[in-house]
């Protein structure tokens, strides 16, 4: 009989192919770890890792690996739809988000959640829109709070709000290069965003796993505009922070530019324009989204149900 530790720490050491790293991460001695694999081994008849150096997987070994994320997930799900029968009693609710898109609105919605369910135990995976994605699809979390669209199959999306992504611009950076129409071009930007207008200004940007580079990229690219990137980032706090402080142009959403929660006081922004873009592509959905073919906690549906009720206190 298969024992899932023995598939849990497999799948580490198939992830690691290195047993000391991978006993480091599963908080155990190597030589445990060692003796896991060969009773797993053993059970199945199969040798699953080539013990070369490099450590390599064997054919049986990534045919293995492969369907333990399957069994594992399958066995989630199962303890899940158990705890839910046991009326609501416990359980574990795995939640997708951006750092900064948590930072601005879980504070309202978390509190309440688990004073309303204290014995769910909350989980918090934070990345990009490409790593909630992957969380999504390897079925590391139970939904993801992200701008659509997300690039998962099967996903069933629940709307919350219209997002728009506002281009911030320095003062001083439209002083410096554009020392002698410096009105007529602040008028212009104030009537209609012109991307090539600005081409030669310093713009800082986030990595490309960001969902607001990706609408920046698609906009520089439809106009053919190769901007000026001075400095990238993975965070979009640092991005916003450099740029109020005249460093560069830079992209913000604007649900999190109007939060209580931005890590700045409005009077920070006393020299700095915020302008709207006339572009489809700055104007996206925030929605949560979740795997219709894997099943549904009560503690998802509750936290879904909360969200939609309070969001739009949050936008206000």
């Amino acid at each position: 009989m298969i024992n899932f530790l023995n598939l849990e720490y497999f799948l580490v050491a198939s992830e690691e192919l290195n047993f000391t790293k991978a006993a480091k991460r599963l908080f155990i001695s190597q030589q445990s770890l060692s003796s896991h694999i060969s009773k797993l081994e053993l059970d199945l008849n199969v040798t699953l890792f080539n013990r070369t150096s490099p450590l390599t997987l064997t054919p049986e070994g990534k045919s293995l690996a492969k369907n333990t994320i399957k069994i594992l997930n399958l066995k989630k799900q199962s303890l899940k739809e158990l705890s839910d029968i046991k009326d609501f009693k416990r359980g574990d609710l795995y939640i997708g988000i951006s750092p900064t898109r948590g930072l601005s609105f879980l504070p309202e919605i978390l509190p309440d959640y688990s004073q309303k369910f204290p014995n769910i135990h909350l989980h918090l995976f934070e990345g990009n829109s490409k790593e909630l994605d992957l969380a999504l699809l390897n079925g590391d979390v139970d939904l993801i709070v992200a701008m659509l669209p997300f690039n998962v199959e099967n996903v069933e999306t629940i709307p919350l709000c219209n997002e728009e992504v506002l281009m911030i611009v320095p003062d001083s950076i439209l002083v410096k290069y554009f020392p002698n129409n410096y009105d007529k071009v602040k008028a212009q930007l104030e009537k209609d965003v012109d991307l090539a207008l600005l081409k030669d200004c310093p713009f800082l940007m986030f990595n490309t796993r960001h969902m607001v580079r990706l609408i920046a990229d698609e906009m520089f690219s439809e106009k053919q505009i190769k901007p000026n990137i001075i400095l990238e980032t993975d965070s979009i706090e640092t991005a916003l922070a450099l740029s109020v402080k005249g460093m560069g142009i830079t992209f913000y959403p604007k649900t999190l530019m109007s939060n209580k929660n931005l890590v700045f006081d409005k009077d920070s922004f006393a020299s700095t324009n915020i302008y709207h873009m006339r572009y489809n592509k700055t104007h996206r959905t925030l929605a949560i989204g979740y795997q219709k073919n894997r099943y549904i906690s009560q503690a998802v549906k509750e936290f879904i149900k909360l969200t939609r009720e309070k969001y739009e206190n949050l936008i206000q």
